[in-house]
């Protein structure tokens, strides 16, 4: 195979969310820059993750609403069409990834399909099949993401052992599903599947079930699996499976007693590992910590002064939108800028039933740090657009420091608080106090006025929600 030279300003490894962001930015910027990806453009995220998750919730969401919407005199049967909703689901994935190759075009972007290994600190090669290539710049993004973890006993075989890419194929709705892992991914597919049909169980090792979220908030999901039949076995470790003649025997141990589960199929969701194989770090002395993600510092650089990370390679939280930050910012640091991570929060979002969002500090975590706040809160059963959406589930909650009144942080469960939450990162990241986002007239009647209000209880003014014993309601924090 014949080697073919090139060389760039600046090279990116991997196009997910983190690195065709930062593509786009060094173009936009000037630098001549190449794009280097094995895989689709968009990486997990638009292709095997987000996306086409929240295509396959939206549509289960609706199906729901509707199936539950006699009392607001829609009376009718739904049936979902699997195979229909997984053309909408690959539709919306073929859309947006063609979008992304416009704009890497629009900018100038090269795009190289391969495989890429560092050869030196300044040079990869990348396999393409056709041909080798050997690429060389002075400056390198690598953001080749994550990968889900391998749960021994469980190989991903697509047929009865699903990993989340599976699980989104939609090739079936199987009658009984286990879920091992309570984590982010594992919640959010399993409460697509058991809204489609299926008969879901959940196995998560830890004591509780999406354990970054507020307690109370998961507390809420807890009771919406209930309702809908699904069953959460927390302290519980799968052992194995075998075949048998009714589906899979899946061996489960629950606090220390063994029981065996029937079920048709088995999704494994625990979680992620940094993808490092093949890049060849280690060969030109990159630093990595003990969990194996790489070692940057505030502006995205490794130990070695050409290579810069970003995203899920950098370590947690693995999030796309704090990868595409992170792009941006090591895209204007190679072009010269003298940038470093200056935001303060990154929120997030669970997308489950109901929703919950946070971001900044959480009130358990506020508690245990012995730190002096004040707490809001305010039930979406009190909020008009709620009530009139017949979604009255949940709550908006604000941790502020106490005296100053400056918020810190804020937890939310029930309907859109994925869109609710970008108004408290707002707030925190401008430093903003309960007086500000109070004073601020929000319309009505909308779910945004739920962090509004809250801040009101937290100030103990609040007309819509009845006053609290210890807090004088003078309007203030103090």
């Amino acid at each position: 195979m014949t080697t073919t030279e090139r060389r760039y300003d600046a090279v990116v490894i991997g196009a997910g969310p983190g690195g065709y962001v930062a593509a786009m930015r060094l173009a936009q910027l000037g630098k001549k820059t190449a794009l280097v990806e094995r895989e689709a453009l968009g990486g997990t995220c638009l292709n095997w993750g987000c996306i086409p998750s929240k295509a396959l919730i939206a549509a289960a969401n609706l199906a729901d609403e509707v199936r539950e919407a006699a009392g607001r005199g829609i009376v009718g049967d739904v049936r979902v069409d699997v195979a229909k909703l997984r053309e909408f689901k690959d539709g919306v994935v073929r859309k947006l990834v063609g979008a992304i190759g416009a704009l890497e075009k629009g900018n100038g972007v090269e795009v190289i399909r391969g495989t890429a290994s560092f050869a030196t600190p300044t040079a990869v090669d990348v396999e393409t099949g056709a041909e080798r290539l050997r690429i060389e710049a002075p400056a390198f993004i690598v953001a080749t993401g994550a990968t889900p973890i391998a749960l021994p006993g469980f190989s991903v075989d697509g047929r009865d052992v699903w990993g989340a890419r599976e699980a989104l194929a939609l090739t079936e709705v199987p009658a009984r599903l286990a879920v091992i892992g309570g984590g982010v991914v594992g919640a959010e597919l399993g409460t697509v599947y058991a809204k489609l049909g299926a008969a879901v169980t959940f196995l998560e090792a830890q004591p509780a079930i999406l354990g970054v979220c507020d307690p109370e908030a998961v507390r809420l999901v807890q009771r919406g699996f209930r309702q809908r039949g699904v069953v959460v076995k927390v302290g519980a470790r799968a052992r194995g499976y075998e075949r048998s003649a009714d589906g899979l025997a899946l061996r489960v141990e629950v606090d220390g007693i063994e029981e065996t589960l029937t079920v048709d199929r088995i999704l494994v969701a625990v979680g992620f590992r940094p993808t490092v194989e093949g890049l060849g770090l280690e060969r030109i002395g990159v630093r990595l910590d003990e969990r194996g993600f790489v070692v940057t510092d505030e502006r995205c650089r490794t130990n070695v002064p050409s290579i810069l990370v970003v995203g899920d390679l950098a370590g947690p939280p693995l999030l796309a939108h704090k990868a595409s930050r992170e792009g941006e910012l090591a895209a204007e640091v190679i072009a010269g800028a003298a940038h470093v991570r200056r935001w303060k929060v990154i929120p997030s979002a669970v997308f489950t039933d109901p929703e919950i969002a946070h971001v900044g500090i959480l009130e358990e975590e506020a508690r245990a740090k012995g730190l002096e706040v004040t707490v809001g809160k305010f039930a979406f059963g009190a909020l008009g657009r709620a009530v009139a959406m017949d979604r009255t589930e949940g709550f908006v909650k604000v941790i502020a420091e106490r005296g100053s009144g400056r918020i810190l942080g804020a937890s939310m469960a029930g309907p859109e608080v994925s869109d609710l939450v970008a108004e408290a990162a707002l707030a925190v990241e401008l430093g903003a106090t309960l007086e500000d986002v109070a004073g601020t007239v929000h319309a009505h009647p909308t779910l945004a006025e739920g962090f509004m209000e809250a801040c009101k209880v937290a100030l103990g003014c609040a007309v819509h929600a009845l006053p609290r014993a210890d807090r004088a309601r003078r309007g203030d924090a103090r």
